[in-house]
């Protein structure tokens, strides 16, 4: 991408739009384009299409869509499904009709199948059942793929998709019902070391194992593969390495000096048994992440993010 390129990023004030936000910045470019979600409804059709054919960008970033955890993801299910397919639809749609340069899909590695080989490959996209609960979201987001897909396909447009693992960093959702399970322990235990509580509940079994990767880390390979990835296939972005929960909450304990026990309610759903994606082809790519778990975390604690993004709605547009 060029300095002087007109480049629209989609959702800017969530966690990954918000760290793209910050390395383009960072890295010089400033022609950016950006509409709150109160400024600019995704869902609007007419809306999107006024708004592409007006400023007609030369990139898009699609990082906007509904997100949540566990819990929201299996409570709103309508929501998530509509309000995500509405979203991807009419941006990619539009940027197809204004000729965008290129557009940069974010998935999510909820996509793959919920007992797929580990680790996960690109190429096990739609072969086996997806996780019930969240079922909704990843059928939408499954959608934008395959959207980016047709429409290079038949209209040669370059659209790629790349697939995220768990994120954690800046600019989380800290919502004790709703947020994604690093940020809802970062909160946690961070409160019951302040409050001096003698024991902190974790949902389910604490025996999943869990990817997770920093989203600054996310926001730079993004923009590497922006520059150099022009492929039909989707590209999984992430460590290559995992934790299980019950070793996540030891960690996140230690560094935020909690020293109480640990209490896994079984009662709770634990979602997939594991989700470590494959990596390979992004490191062939020529980028690896650089911030390892331990090191990004100590980060967001000392910065108290979560005091900052504590959200009490149930699901965020972003």
């Amino acid at each position: 991408m060029e300095k002087n390129a007109k480049i629209y990023v989609a959702g800017h004030r969530g966690m990954v739009g918000a760290a793209v936000m910050r390395l383009l910045r960072r890295e010089g470019y400033t022609n950016l384009i950006v509409r709150t979600s109160q400024e600019l409804d995704l869902r609007n059709q007419a809306a999107v299409d006024e708004f592409f054919a007006q400023e007609r960008p030369d990139y898009v970033w699609l990082a906007a869509a509904k997100v949540g955890g566990i819990h929201a993801n299996n409570t709103y299910r309508a929501d998530f499904i509509y309000d995500n397919l509405l979203i991807e639809a009419n941006v990619i749609h539009a940027s197809f009709r204004q000729g965008v340069r290129k557009l940069l899909y974010l998935g999510s590695s909820c996509i793959y199948p919920k007992l797929a080989p580990q680790p996960i490959k690109e190429e096990y996209l739609l072969t086996g059942p997806l996780e019930a609960t969240n079922e909704p979201y990843a059928i939408a987001k499954i959608a934008g793929l395959k959207l980016c897909e047709a429409y290079r396909a038949q209209y040669g447009c370059q659209f790629i998709t790349v697939m995220p693992t768990n994120l954690y960093g800046p600019h989380d959702n800290y919502d004790p019902e709703n947020s994604h399970v690093a940020a809802a322990l970062l909160r946690k235990f961070s409160e019951a070391a302040e409050a001096g509580l003698p024991s902190v509940e974790v949902w389910g079994t604490g025996t999943p194992r869990r990817e997770f990767l920093h989203v600054d880390d996310l926001a730079s390979a993004c923009l590497h593969l922006m520059q150099h990835y022009d492929g039909a296939e989707p590209v999984n972005i992430g460590t290559g390495e995992d934790l299980s929960i019950r070793e996540l909450a030891e960690l996140i304990a230690e560094l935020c000096g909690y020293n109480g026990d640990i209490i896994f309610n079984f009662s709770r759903p634990d979602g997939t048994p594991r989700k470590l994606l494959d990596v390979s082809r992004l490191h062939a790519l020529g980028w690896h992440h650089q911030i390892e778990l331990r090191e990004g975390l100590a980060q967001v604690i000392a910065a108290a993010d979560w005091r900052l993004h504590v959200h009490h709605s149930a699901t965020m547009m972003v």
